[in-house]
């Protein structure tokens, strides 16, 4: 079995484009096990503020990565969001299930969720992303990521529109034993998800 846990320090806590933290910093973490068989587990948090008393989140998950005997791989999961600091911050918990495939460059994502967030609406995300190695230890990475609400009358992102679009365009990189990300972020929701700029960094260790 591999074990590694990973420290982040980030800008900004964007979830696909909207900020989870006000536009503030995020001090993250996750602890991750694999087998040899493909199976994964593991759990990640971050601090968030949501204007409440919310002020952590904490995931779990846990799932099957494989490869295609002509090339290319895959991956299906189970992931599970948890709110806590306030006494009605576990109302928005919720569970997940997400599948993915690509290259070594070229990634095609979808998560579904039957309860999005606690608000009763099932919930699909459908992601594109494509990395390009520049150096041997940097890529460019274009990516763009739809969110929709199946069932607007429990759940809309803005009134009268129950998706939108996220897309994001930036670099990542490693030096001297960290990875580091440098990307520009936006959304075309009219209220909320402006245009910014990402930074992280962040340490993995094995143990």
């Amino acid at each position: 079995m591999e074990r590694s846990a990973t420290i982040t320090l980030a800008s900004d806590y964007l979830f696909n484009g909207i900020t989870q933290t006000d536009e503030g910093p995020a001090l993250q973490g996750s602890i991750d096990f694999s087998l040899e068989s493909g199976v994964y587990f593991g759990s990640w948090a971050s601090n968030v503020d949501f204007g409440d008393d919310t002020n952590l989140e904490v995931d779990f998950y846990g799932g099957y990565y494989g490869e295609f005997e002509n090339g290319g791989w895959y991956d299906v999961s189970l992931l599970y969001y948890s709110y806590h600091g306030g006494s009605g911050s576990d109302d928005s918990n919720y569970f997940e299930v997400a599948a993915a495939m690509g290259t070594d460059n070229l990634e095609v994502k979808v998560w579904y969720a039957p309860d999005y967030a606690g608000t009763g609406a099932r919930h699909i995300i459908t992601a594109l992303s494509y990395s390009y190695p520049v150096t041997e230890n940097a890529s460019l990475v274009v990516a763009v990521d739809r969110s929709e609400s199946l069932d607007y009358e429990e759940f809309e992102w803005e009134p009268g529109d129950e998706s939108y679009i996220h897309w994001r365009i930036g670099s990542e990189f490693s030096l001297s034993g960290f990875d580091a990300s440098i990307t520009l972020e936006g959304t075309d929701l009219d209220t909320y998800g402006d245009t910014r700029l990402l930074a992280t960094i962040s340490k993995t260790f094995s143990f």
